[in-house]
């Protein structure tokens, strides 16, 4: 029998939200490479989910991805557990499911590269969401091509 990780992936979305901007990245349709797309606003929640429930019926998506702002020890905190709820009003806006991904760090790795690319600074604060989406859901792509290419006890 196939594992669920055989399964192709299709298209997946990450979000890497916030309460002003919402970052966010979209694969091809075979699960190799996130995009970035431009930053959707994240201060009417009822108009953020409607447009993920938007994007979820013309892509179609059939994952998302939340990212989950963990402390750098790993532990929850108050950030966390509103992003736990925001992905349930993500499922429930959809009706796709949401995964909690590990951030840390990614708004950071997207500075870094947008810098290193000779991003001006309104440049950088434009696409830094979008990008740190793009690196959530690319090391996603990349660990579950990883595990699927691992030996199986």
């Amino acid at each position: 029998m196939a594992d669920k990780q055989d399964a192709p992936v299709g298209r997946v979305a990450a979000l890497d939200w916030g309460k002003a901007r919402v970052g966010l990245a979209v694969s091809d349709e075979l699960g190799l490479y996130a995009h970035a797309r431009p930053a959707l606003d994240g201060r009417d929640r009822r108009a953020l989910l409607s447009a993920l429930a938007t994007l979820a019926r013309e892509e179609p998506i059939r994952r998302f991805l939340v990212g989950l702002p963990l402390d750098m020890s790993g532990r929850d905190g108050p950030a966390a557990d509103r992003a736990t709820r925001f992905a349930a009003a993500v499922c429930q806006a959809t009706g796709v499911e949401v995964e909690l991904v590990d951030e840390r760090l990614t708004t950071v790795q997207a500075e870094r590269s947008l810098a290193e690319q000779g991003a001006s600074t309104s440049e950088r604060i434009a696409r830094r969401d979008g990008a740190a989406a793009a690196i959530l859901l690319q090391s996603w792509l990349d660990g579950r091509r990883a595990r699927r290419r691992s030996p199986r006890a």
